[in-house]
């Protein structure tokens, strides 16, 4: 099963100090409410209840909070595919969990995003890198074996 590789290390616990250097391109947009789910599916029939609580539960998420039209239009498109699964075509679920990765939907996903919700940590459980100290110092007691 593909996937996207191991999880970023926390910006305090990287090795290296230098940064990515590629310049932004910045953007003023703002974010749009979700629209309604049709009122079927294309084919006529309706939608699956669990469908309808996952649209809903999209919305009230805080990560919604920031989508644009083309987040909400993708996340519609993810919609058909999350009714084709819980109606039982199980030949889409791989591609219903990369597309609901790319927008954050668990834990795993947003780690790898670089994705915190504020408040999710207090300032005491977030540990701070030690400047200035030799590697001797970090890590007493730590010494080299010969073979």
């Amino acid at each position: 099963m593909a996937g996207k590789g191991r999880l970023p290390k926390p910006d305090h616990m990287r090795a290296r100090a230098n940064r990515d250097e590629r310049p932004r391109y910045l953007v003023v947009s703002d974010p749009v409410s979700q629209p309604p789910l049709p009122d079927c599916m294309p084919g006529g029939e309706p939608w699956p209840e669990r469908t309808v609580e996952w649209w809903k539960m999209w919305g009230e998420d805080p990560l919604s909070g920031s989508f644009r039209a083309t987040d909400w239009s993708e996340l519609m498109d993810t919609a058909l595919i999350h009714a084709e699964v819980w109606s039982g075509n199980m030949r889409l679920a791989n591609e219903l969990r990369l597309r609901t990765a790319r927008m954050g939907a668990t834990a795993e996903d947003r780690a790898r995003l670089r994705i915190q919700f504020a408040g999710s940590m207090s300032d005491d459980e977030v540990s701070k890198p030690e400047r200035g100290l030799r590697a001797r110092d970090r890590y007493p007691g730590l010494r080299a074996i010969d073979d």
